[in-house]
């Protein structure tokens, strides 16, 4: 797969670096009429001390609606977190239209198109990676990243020119990466809030801290 030479912080919307993530985009024109199918934009403040890193679009979620986390179960525990913790404004109702608003936060994702059973690949990975490195890069007050989920952690890392190993594994595990503090979640999918994995109180217990890292 080429990787691009000159890279912003976002993908094109009919980026066609990843030719299996590029065919199940077309498929998902067929079986989603109407949705974005695109390579998703991250979304929030671009002063923003906070970022957020997920691992790729969901084909019901961000897929369909065009904004990271919208119209699928890990939305509403990341958006009424944000909200509670003052990291957002308005209201969210798991559409891109609605009153919410990120407030010092951005979200991203890893993986920019959704890919087929929510798991891309390592050579997809790799190849989305440039632009990750660029979104975290182009915010200037960046001090803290949560990283939702272990795949996110690796990515994270690597986006930064570390070792994958670098950071410590786990739910709520704090440390720095170069001159940012990450704390890792567990994702906040149905699959881990829906088992008890992940509660609200663990999941918000996270941003907590980082409101404690980036001050008021």
């Amino acid at each position: 797969m080429p990787t691009p030479e000159v890279v912003a912080p976002e993908a094109p919307r009919d980026c066609p670096l990843c030719p299996r993530l590029v065919a199940y985009r077309e498929a998902n024109k067929i079986s989603v009429p109407g949705g974005f199918n695109g390579a998703v934009a991250s979304f929030g403040d671009e002063d923003a001390r906070l970022c957020v890193v997920g691992l790729a679009p969901g084909r019901m979620g961000a897929n369909r609606t065009g904004r990271p986390f919208t119209g699928d179960g890990a939305g509403w525990m990341l958006y009424e977190t944000l909200l509670k913790t003052g990291f957002a404004t308005g209201a969210y109702e798991a559409r891109p239209d609605d009153t919410l608003q990120l407030r010092d936060c951005m979200i991203t994702n890893a993986v920019r198109c959704a890919p087929p059973g929510n798991k891309p690949e390592t050579l997809e990975e790799a190849t989305c990676r440039p632009f990750l490195s660029a979104r975290l890069a182009a915010l200037p007050r960046l001090k803290v990243i949560v990283t939702l989920g272990d795949v996110s952690r690796r990515n994270v890392l690597r986006a930064l020119g570390l070792k994958a190993s670098a950071g410590i594994a786990g739910h709520g595990t704090e440390f720095p990466a170069g001159p940012y503090v990450v704390l890792n979640s567990y994702h906040c999918s149905r699959l881990n809030t829906n088992t008890g994995r992940l509660t609200a109180e663990m999941f918000e217990a996270v941003f907590r801290r980082a409101r404690e890292l980036v001050g008021a």
